[in-house]
C-alpha cells in the first residue's frame, strides 16, 4: 500500500492506493483512485521513501470516471441505484465510497457514450458532478 499526496488541496491529505510489487522501485496501482489525477487503473508508479507516489513511469491506457453525486440532492439513492445498475450491466469495475463517491474504471477501448447520456441529466439538474481522467 502507498499514498499519493493530495495536499495541493488540502493541507496533509493524502490518498491511500493499493498496489502490486513489479520490482524494487515500481508498484502497479491495483485500485480504482477516487481523488488522486493522472494515476489510473494498473498504472505504473515510483515511489520516495516515505511510500508516496513520486511519478508515473507507465500509463495502462485505462482512464478512471469520477462521480460525486450531492448529498442534500433528493435524487441521491435512486441515482445511486441508477449508476451502480448502469456500471454493472455494463461489466465496468467500480468502487463507491460512502455512497456518494463513484470510481470507476474504464479500459481501453471502452465506450463510456452511454454512461455519460445518464450522467447529463442530473448533472445539469445539480444532482451530481463528473469527470473522466487518463
Amino acid at each position: 500500500m502507498i499514498h499519493a499526496d493530495l495536499s495541493d488541496r488540502q493541507d496533509g491529505w493524502r490518498e491511500q492506493l493499493w498496489t502490486r510489487r513489479l520490482t524494487e522501485d515500481r508498484f502497479e496501482v491495483t485500485c480504482l483512485p477516487f481523488f488522486t489525477y493522472g494515476i489510473c487503473y494498473l498504472d505504473v508508479v515510483t515511489l520516495d521513501s516515505n511510500h508516496l507516489v513520486t511519478a508515473v513511469v507507465q500509463k495502462s491506457g485505462h482512464r478512471t470516471l469520477r462521480v460525486a453525486l450531492v448529498a442534500e440532492h433528493q435524487d441521491r439513492d435512486q441515482l445511486h441505484e441508477l449508476l451502480h445498475g448502469k456500471l454493472v450491466e455494463a461489466a465496468l469495475p467500480h468502487e463507491w465510497l460512502q455512497g456518494t463517491y463513484l470510481s470507476a474504471d474504464l479500459p481501453p477501448g471502452t465506450d463510456a457514450s452511454a454512461l455519460l447520456e445518464v450522467l447529463e441529466a442530473p448533472a445539469q439538474a445539480g444532482a451530481l458532478h463528473w469527470e473522466i481522467d487518463a
